[in-house]
């Protein structure tokens, strides 16, 4: 009996946090492939540790034909101590387990999320096991820790951007999520060769498709106000994580001037949570728009479909940066997959892929007004056009086996040198 190929995926985060890369891994495995996953105890985005986990409990799991080892961390908190914690205590068990792992595998594939110091576990152990690192990149360092903390001294910038090329100059391949992301990589100080650096964007899970809203089963227990998803309203959704990067201020803004407009049977249906969510709340009430929205604790990924089904149309935001110009987010697909019209605050990529696709509309970052009015005009808009439109491009563009099929071309590449 031929050998399973071992994949050893290192990831900070991992199943039971919702990340793409647990479906990645459930893939390989029904590919044939032999999947570890290392990973850390499941903590984001709240910053504590899930029900059930800890530094004893379920430190080593299986799932689904996935075996999970997961190294002590901090977990993240509410601080930024708490989260620079959280980041080097993954690296600094990384390094142990690195030393005393008897783990053999034919190759690593780090899924890199912010912190890209998690990546340093990945190297390590290629460099160790003498076997292929692939990167796939979804967060540009340092360029997110200027964004994120604000911090640009080059005392802190400096060491950070060393770390990083060394990372890359000791990755055989590096995908990433946006054409921009590659352009940045290859063009860095010190560059890095294109032929190692490819785009490729995450895709959709197979349960992310167009529902009729008539079709959609509640189940006792669920968190959701289905009764209230189906009041006569325009809804707007937003899904995921609710973060300050995510721009999420301009709806509270958005919503108070179509309130003085007297504009109404308009509902922000917000699903998620996040270190921002509680000013994001206090925001709401301070405008006195509670009204205008509707807030529903984060939810397995697999009820965001339904949810979305009551929904007229999907929103995303960024704060106004231009890293995040670079970057095309997550669940955009997600929302294109469920063929929901897009209404985004956004630029550069994400614009780029509604114009082209045909299915959304963008405002500039951070303008209430132009949303309020893009919300009244996307009311007389053919949605279901759009919504056709956003299936379509998604299959083109973001289908799962298609781009499946790619990764897997470039890992029989790795094995057959091993």
């Amino acid at each position: 009996m031929k050998k399973k190929k071992h994949i050893l995926i290192i990831t900070q985060y991992f199943f039971p946090e919702t990340f793409r890369i647990n479906d990645m891994a459930l893939e390989w495995v029904k590919r044939g492939y032999q999947v570890s996953v290392v990973t850390g105890i499941p903590n984001y985005p709240m910053g504590k540790f899930y029900e059930g986990y800890g530094y004893v409990h379920h430190r080593l799991e299986h799932w689904k034909g996935i075996r999970i080892i997961r190294i002590p961390l901090i977990p993240r908190g509410s601080s930024s101590v708490g989260m620079i914690a959280n980041y080097l205590s993954f690296v600094c068990s990384g390094w142990i387990w690195n030393q005393l792992t008897r783990l053999k595998a034919d190759l690593v594939f780090t899924f890199e999320v912010s912190p890209m110091t998690q990546a340093l576990v990945g190297v390590w152990y290629a460099k160790e096991h003498h076997v292929p690192h692939y990167l796939y990149v979804q967060d540009l360092w340092p360029e997110n820790v200027e964004t994120v903390t604000g911090i640009r001294h080059p005392l802190v910038i400096q060491p950070i951007d060393r770390m990083v090329d060394y990372i890359y100059n000791n990755t055989d391949e590096i995908f990433t999520t946006s054409p921009s992301f590659v352009e940045a990589i290859v063009n860095r100080k010190v560059p890095v060769d294109r032929k190692k650096v490819h785009f490729w964007p995450q895709y959709a899970e197979e349960f992310y498709k167009k529902i009729d809203c008539s079709m959609v089963r509640e189940t006792a227990g669920e968190a959701v106000p289905w009764d209230a998803l189906r009041k006569k309203a325009f809804k707007i959704a937003f899904t995921g994580n609710i973060g300050t990067a995510q721009g999420l201020d301009i709806l509270p803004k958005t919503a108070e001037i179509l309130k003085k407009r007297n504009c109404e049977d308009i509902c922000f249906v917000i699903v998620g949570d996040g270190r921002y969510q509680e000013e994001f709340c206090a925001e709401i009430k301070s405008r006195q728009v509670e009204d205008y929205f509707m807030v529903i604790p984060r939810q397995r990924a697999e009820q965001i479909p339904k949810i979305l089904a009551f929904c007229d149309v999907a929103f995303l935001s960024f704060a106004d940066t231009p890293l995040w110009e670079k970057t095309i987010p997550a669940k955009l697909q997600s929302y294109l997959a469920c063929g929901k019209p897009v209404l985004a605050a956004a630029s550069g990529e994400t614009r780029r892929i509604l114009e082209d696709a045909g299915c959304g509309m963008c405002v500039p970052i951070g303008d209430a007004g132009s949303l309020a009015e893009m919300v009244l005009q996307m009311q007389g808009m053919d949605l279901e056009q759009m919504g056709q439109n956003a299936i379509e491009y998604c299959t083109r563009h973001f289908e799962k086996k298609m781009l499946m099929d790619e990764m897997e071309r470039y890992l029989e590449i790795a094995f057959r040198k091993v």
